[in-house]
């Protein structure tokens, strides 16, 4: 008998609401409903070599999967968007004394009797020290937003800590869910902790030890006998190196591979993974929404009505159905669905050439030699960039292409590779439309300001990323209001309105919230899509063999 299981993960997040409005403690998740089987061992086949363990430094999505088996986190978020305590005996709360009603002062009260993998307990001086170091400028962080805030760290007693804030951040406690805790008598012996014996021997909290790297194959853990919460059930996971896609797809289907898709895996395989007998398929929402990036410092783009035109000359549906088999669901925002603060009710998508053809008329684009429109003498003529070499966004951007052909719209095409559309030329605003995605969540929580604030501009000196060089001072209020505010309920008004704003100045162009796809064996229990984590091994604690 065939087991074909299709799972479709939506996430809401109502527990932001919660924690800061007074939830006091959430309880360890388990996830089995029974007694689960212990032993055995998954096999993770990924395309990308995991190169990076240490947490705290820059590493991909098959990284971050090797760290969630090794390292904890004081928090996690699961998969319906509620923290869950992990180092932490309690997600701190201003019900509960861990955050004062002002967002100032913080409280962390940790468990008692965990212990790093080389057998030393896990103190509240490990804590204070990780986040000291991600604020010391000679060290290579990943990320120092929201960290920097943090000011005159006290270590209470080896199980207590409080810190203050320079300024209040909401989306701190987002943040802390995605910052790994390193052992400072690991680190702080080595001479430069860039180099540290953490790079390669990594030592951590998490439900499996590090057992062995061999370069261009695999790494394997194995389980931690003394881990403090739920599990290990699994003896060891190995992340196997296949970088051929096709190999990996014939190897899961023969059954030699456990769990396919750490990085996702490409619509065109879906229909064939949905045949295989005693797979289970999982479409899991992405914070991240795929968008036609406008630059508005260009003469053209600088107006709305020209924005509006594009937006009503774009077919998005055979985009979705066509390159993407269905998958993923249109939206109009620059937020995922699954966010506690996305807008469902925003303006929807009109595919209307006539009405795009209105627009730039109006604007005194007239229609020109071969059929394209010309202002002043100046053809409406753009370029169209993403990173070359992927076969779906080049085909995407084809259809784009021929719509805005036929409102007379000329566009040219010019893809290049990464390290170099993502330099200078994306950064510094030197391009005019790029085919792309974006997320502007620190961790699980919006923070636009970084993306759309009037002070984040490169181009004009700022720090951040709007390279749009859009500039609102509504909007503008608005983010940083959001930013200062811990009440749920008014910060989502907050967003609620960001949203409208941007979806009325379109400088995106938004195409479709992003998912990924992956899938397991059948027979292997307790895996969870997440959308509020960068790998779905978070959990792999609770995974086990049916019995």
């Amino acid at each position: 008998m065939h087991d074909d299981t299709l799972v479709r993960v939506t996430v809401t997040r109502r527990t932001l609401l919660q924690v800061l409005a007074g939830a006091s403690l959430f309880p360890f998740h388990c996830f089995a409903e029974s007694a689960p089987k212990k032993g055995g061992q998954a096999l993770i086949g990924y395309t990308n070599e995991p190169a990076v363990l240490n947490p705290l430094t820059v590493g991909l999505s098959v990284d971050q999967g090797v760290w969630w088996t090794l390292y904890s986190p004081l928090w996690a978020i699961d998969e319906n968007g509620e923290f869950v305590p992990r180092l932490a005996k309690e997600v701190p709360t201003v019900a509960n004394g861990g955050i004062s009603a002002d967002g100032l002062r913080w409280r962390i009260r940790l468990r008692e009797g965990v212990k790093w993998h080389d057998g030393q307990p896990f103190t509240a001086a490990d804590v204070a020290y990780t986040i000291s170091l991600i604020q010391n400028p000679k060290f290579k962080a990943v990320n120092r937003s929201g960290h920097m805030y943090v000011k005159e760290i006290q270590v209470v007693n080896d199980h207590e800590l409080t810190w203050t804030m320079s300024e209040p951040f909401s989306p701190y406690l987002s943040l802390l869910s995605w910052t790994f805790i390193v052992p400072e008598h690991i680190v702080a012996s080595a001479d430069d902790p860039n180099n540290s014996s953490l790079n390669s021997k990594p030592i951590g909290t998490g439900p499996f030890k590090f057992a062995e790297r061999v370069t261009g194959d695999h790494v394997t853990v194995e389980a931690n006998p003394e881990h403090f919460g739920e599990g290990p059930y699994l003896d060891r996971i190995i992340f196997k190196y296949i970088p051929d896609m096709n190999a990996m797809y014939h190897q899961f289907e023969s059954g030699s591979v456990d769990y396919y898709g750490l990085s996702g895996i490409g619509p065109d395989k879906y229909a064939g993974l949905k045949a295989m007998p005693n797979k289970s398929v999982y479409i899991s929402d992405l914070p991240a929404v795929m968008n036609i990036t406008l630059n508005v410092g260009n003469e053209i783009l600088s107006s709305k009505s020209v924005r509006h035109a594009l937006y009503y000359a774009m077919d998005k549906q055979p985009v979705i159905d066509e390159l993407y088999y269905g998958l993923p669901p249109t939206t109009e925002s620059y937020l995922p669905s699954g966010n506690w603060a996305y807008k469902p009710d925003l303006p929807k998508h009109e595919f209307n050439p006539e009405k795009a053809k209105e627009l730039l008329e109006a604007e005194g684009w007239k229609v020109g030699a071969g059929g394209i429109r010309a202002k002043n003498g100046k053809r409406l003529e753009l370029v169209l960039a993403t990173t070359a070499g992927n076969p779906t966004q080049e085909q995407t951007q084809l259809l784009l292409q021929q719509n805005w052909q036929d409102v007379g719209v000329a566009v040219t095409i010019n893809n290049m590779p990464g390290a170099v559309i993502w330099g200078d030329y994306w950064l510094k605003s030197q391009y005019d439309m790029l085919l792309t995605y974006t997320n502007v969540n620190i961790a699980s929580d919006p923070n636009p300001m970084q993306r759309f604030g009037s002070k984040s501009i490169p181009a004009q000196g700022g720090t951040g990323y709007n390279v749009y060089q859009y500039q609102n001072p509504e909007l503008d209020e608005l983010m940083d209001a959001a930013l200062r505010t811990s009440e749920i309920p008014k910060r989502r008004e907050y967003y609620f309105r960001t949203q409208e704003i941007m979806r009325d100045a379109l400088v995106m162009l938004p195409l479709f919230q992003m998912v990924m796809i992956e899938a397991t064996d059948s027979r292997l229990k307790g895996f969870k899509g997440n959308v509020n984590v960068l790998a779905n091994t978070w959990n792999a604690n609770t995974w086990h063999w049916e019995k």
